[in-house]
């Protein structure tokens, strides 16, 4: 019988380790930076998101997957092979996705990353907002879910013509009620109470713990930031000298209105830690104020100044990444730190 699972939405892009961050040298962390880990520690909440999804794709049985290795004279015990027992492609399914990858993706762009595998940090006074939307996902996913059950029948009769002898009756549920959904929920950092009287070196020992995975989030936002504002500055700039055809590049009002979103977001999450990236941030919204994309097409003098300046802020954004390498910062489970 096929099952759902459980999985935490994680972030991408972070190597892990079983022992958490670990530090490439040790530097010490600034007065700043340690400034900053107190405003989230004090202001910030944690919030996890996880899913309940059907898995669509199902290991071949030995026999098929000796079937499979016959065919190519090669040894079933180095082959690997699966079948996908949905078509994803399917409208209904693809939906049903679409609504995951919407509310993981809300997630992302309203916290900032945490050390910790599947949390990110929410500011406490987005709660009730944060709370509202995801209930919105929730209901609009479990509409979404209701529209594929009702299509399950005829989509795993399409499964069976298309699969073939590879098609296994028992790979499907017998209802698909239950197993599209999704919640969030707030989970505790602090160290509990109850260790100060029980246990006030474990305290002291879980605090200092907690203390630095904050610290950890500190540079994580920094990294996020950075290099978020580097990739946007440079695609921008990209499209604003390169030529195609002889013709300068076509670019989309989405090259400005993700840097405006970008700037929205550093203002609303900004943790104030990094004076040099707070100054770059700055000048990158200072040089595209004001200025819509119509304008950038129309004017190749101003197009020339606005790349000018974002390929200069883009350097100024890889030598600030560059030079300050002092720690990597290892979390365990598939995590990362987009902003």
């Amino acid at each position: 019988m096929s099952t759902a699972t459980t999985t935490t939405s994680h972030d991408t892009g972070q190597q892990v380790s079983h022992r958490g961050r670990q530090r490439e040298s040790q530097q010490p962390v600034t007065q700043q930076e340690r400034n900053a880990a107190n405003r989230l520690r004090t202001t910030m909440a944690a919030v996890k998101l996880a899913f309940t999804w059907l898995g669509v794709r199902k290991t071949l049985a030995p026999e098929q997957r000796t079937t499979a290795a016959r065919a190519f004279h090669a040894d079933r015990e180095l082959l690997s092979a699966s079948k996908l027992i949905l078509d994803t492609k399917n409208p209904a399914y693809r939906a049903v996705a679409a609504v995951r990858s919407e509310a993981s993706s809300y997630w992302r762009t309203v916290t900032l990353p945490f050390p910790e595998a599947g949390i990110r940090l929410l500011p406490q006074n987005s709660l009730g907002l944060f709370a509202t939307t995801m209930q919105t996902y929730r209901e609009r996913l479990q509409e979404a879910a209701r529209e594929l059950s009702g299509q399950y029948d005829q989509i795993k009769s399409e499964a069976q013509r298309r699969l073939g002898t590879l098609f296994n009756q028992a790979d499907y549920p017998s209802t698909l009620d239950g197993l599209f959904d999704m919640e969030w929920s707030v989970v505790p950092i602090e160290p509990p109470n109850y260790l100060v009287a029980l246990s006030p070196d474990v305290f002291q020992q879980e605090q200092a713990r907690v203390r630095e995975r904050f610290e950890n989030a500190v540079e994580l936002a920094e990294q996020a930031f950075a290099t978020e504002l580097q990739r946007l500055t440079a695609h921008l700039a990209e499209r604003l000298t390169g030529l195609h055809d002889g013709q300068p590049k076509v670019f989309r009002d989405s090259a400005v209105e993700n840097l405006r979103e970008f700037f929205e977001r550093f203002r609303r999450l900004n943790i104030r830690s990094s004076p040099e990236l707070d100054a770059l941030v700055e000048q990158a919204q200072q040089t595209i104020n004001g200025v819509e994309p119509q304008t950038l097409r129309d004017s190749n003098r101003l197009r020339q100044m606005v790349a000018r300046d974002f390929e200069q802020i883009q350097a100024s954004v890889g030598e600030m990444l560059v030079d300050r390498p002092r720690r990597n910062i290892l979390r365990r489970g598939n995590v990362g730190g987009a902003a």
